[in-house]
Formats: structure tokens, C-alpha cells, sequence
């Protein structure tokens, strides 16, 4: 199947990344998102983004302009229903995501894909939300996306190796390295990142270290880009806590238990550099 026209459910964080490298490999972009106003920002977002490559040298004004014409955005889910691959890439919530899939499957054209950005809620569980199993995959983007080279697939139980190859191949046409992985909770990377990032923060529960001095050791210790406090921040406490949480129900292990602090974080509001604060404060 040859995929001309991308469909992003949601226009925040992931899914305006999605959109732009999307478009910037010549996809004809339909971006949907239920707020006009998130529509408004992602886009604007998006243009900040072109601007900035154009200053860096990264590409041309007019490989900016035809970028920005590949993507249309909507709040009517209906304008969907003509691409090729749609990828949902709203919040890390099951029932969310279960109502989108149900509502896509509906409106979307027979032949078409439906791929969600999870980073850690079972394709299988999603894709029985639709009369498409086999029709349904993942493709977990790393954030931020139009930095990060990697796209994880995920196949559910029923995904067929024709859809697989879609994907990769699209993936790889927007300049990802595409790596494959078992529906199980957290796939490849969460299962690996997160149980780190959450050993961090009972580091810091039972008073070993410092934010700061955990993050340092980490850096200059292991040769990490950023410590996992701060990448903790940077991704979202409650995403964080979400995905520990799939881990701990779904794989029944206590070394998954999410730390009592995480907790009491994301319940305090502080969820990271989203909101301005977290481990750290964000002016």
C-alpha cells in the first residue's frame, strides 16, 4: 500500500512533531485537534520550527513553504477519512485512546492505517477497539520528534506484515530509523527507560543523593545527555507515572511499582517543564 496522505490525531507536543517531518517528507498532512486553539499553536509551532532550520541552514525558504503547505489542520475528525495512515497521538490514556480508535474506524476509509504514538498501552488491546485488527500497528516517535532518529514499531496480536511495512516504510521515508518490537508493556524503550527514571526518583525519595547530584552522576558517570530527573521533567511526570503504572499492572512485578514520590508529584501538579515545574523550577 502506498501512503500519500498522513492524518495526526492531536496537535500538542508529539503530535505537531509528528505533522512537521511528516510534511517535510512531502506527506500531505491533515492535523486534527478538537481545540482550535492547540491547532493554532501547533501550527504556529511548526513555523517557528521551519524559520529556525532556515536561520540554521538546514534547508531553504521555499522548502519551508512547501513544508507548511503540506499540512492542513481541522477540528472535524470527519476530514480524516481520506488518508492513507492515520496516527493518533493524543494523551496517555486508555480510554482516550480506546474512543479515538473506535471513532477513526468509523470514518476512515477501508484500506486505511491506524497507528498509535503510544509509549507503552497495548496494539492489541487498541486495535480491538476497531473492525480492523489487522489494519492497526505502532509507531512510537521519541520526543522531541523532529530531533530524534527513532521510531519504534510495534505489531498487536493481528497487525499483518503488510501493515508492518507500511509503516516502516513511511517511517523511514521521514528520515527515522525504524526498530522493532513485541506488544508487551512498555516495548524496547520504556521497559528499559523507565524503571531507570523511576530508580531515580526513589534515589532521591530515600535521601541518597540530590536532584542535581543524581543527575551529575549520571551524566559523567554513565555518559548520558541528560540526567534522568531532568529528562523526567522534560517528558512529564504524569507520562512518567502513567507508563509505570502499565508496566506495574500489566507485568505484575514490584520492581515496577511507581515511587510513592512520583506520585506525590504528579498529584501536586508538578509535572515538569510542561507547567514550569517539577524536579526542577522553569522560569
Amino acid at each position: 500500500m502506498e501512503i500519500k496522505t498522513i492524518g495526526v490525531i492531536g496537535a500538542g507536543q508529539m503530535g505537531r512533531g509528528i505533522a512537521q517531518v511528516a510534511a517535510h517528507a512531502d506527506y500531505s498532512v491533515q492535523l486534527f485537534d478538537i481545540s482550535q486553539e492547540s491547532l493554532d499553536f501547533g501550527h504556529g509551532f511548526i513555523q517557528k520550527q521551519m524559520s529556525r532550520g532556515i536561520e540554521k541552514g538546514k534547508w531553504d525558504q521555499a522548502r519551508a513553504d512547501k513544508t507548511l503547505g503540506n499540512i492542513q489542520t481541522t477540528t472535524q475528525l470527519a476530514n480524516l477519512k481520506d488518508c492513507d495512515l492515520i496516527i493518533e497521538a493524543a494523551t496517555e490514556n486508555k480510554e482516550i485512546k480506546f474512543k479515538i480508535f473506535r471513532d477513526i474506524d468509523e470514518i476512515a476509509k477501508k484500506d486505511a492505517i491506524l497507528a498509535t504514538n503510544t509509549s507503552s498501552i497495548s496494539i492489541t488491546e487498541i486495535a480491538a477497539h476497531t473492525k480492523r485488527a489487522d489494519k492497526v500497528c505502532g509507531m512510537h516517535f521519541m520526543n522531541p520528534v523532529p530531533v530524534m532518529k527513532l521510531v519504534e514499531g510495534i505489531s498487536g496480536l493481528e497487525t499483518s506484515e503488510e501493515t508492518f511495512s507500511a509503516v516502516q516504510l513511511a517511517s523511514e521515508k521521514m528520515g527515522k530509523t525504524f526498530v522493532k518490537a513485541k506488544d508487551m508493556p512498555g516495548f524496547a524503550v520504556n521497559r528499559i527507560l523507565m524503571p531507570m527514571i523511576n530508580e531515580a526518583v526513589y534515589t532521591l525519595h530515600e535521601g541518597i543523593a540530590s536532584v542535581e547530584d543524581i543527575d551529575i552522576a549520571m551524566k559523567l558517570g554513565t555518559n548520558q545527555p541528560m540526567g534522568p530527573l531532568t529528562l523526567a521533567d522534560f517528558i512529564g511526570l504524569d507520562t512518567c507515572l502513567a507508563i509505570m503504572e502499565v508496566l506495574f499492572d500489566g507485568l505484575g512485578d514490584t520492581k515496577y511499582r511507581p515511587c510513592p514520590l512520583l506520585k506525590q508529584y504528579v498529584q501536586a501538579g508538578r509535572l515538569g517543564k510542561k507547567v514550569g515545574r517539577g524536579f526542577y523550577s522553569y522560569e
